[in-house]
């Protein structure tokens, strides 16, 4: 089987990364006109995004597309982000 090219691993990684900033955008937008952190269907979407780009991260570390650790740090970062949102959302209550 031939080596993954660099080019193949850059578009991986900023196609995951994009994913990731969509599901951020999508929560902004929720939280801001649509519904409270504490909703189920706020959870319910943040839980399918997350698991569902979880699973896009799984698909590209078993091509060898980015490394597991690259895709952890994905993870971490968008729920860093995430988090640093809820919360900001709990204080303007």
């Amino acid at each position: 089987m031939p080596e993954v090219t660099v080019d193949h691993r850059e578009k991986a990684h900023a196609l995951l990364k994009a994913d990731a900033d969509n599901i951020l955008r999508l929560i902004e937008v929720q939280i801001e006109n649509l519904t409270m952190p504490q909703c189920p269907v706020y959870e319910d979407v943040l839980d399918t995004q997350m698991f569902g780009l979880s699973r896009e991260i799984d698909f590209a570390v078993r091509l060898n597309l980015i490394s597991e650790n690259e895709g952890k740090a994905l993870l971490e970062n968008l729920e860093k982000k995430l988090n640093i949102l809820h919360e900001a959302s709990q204080q303007s209550l």
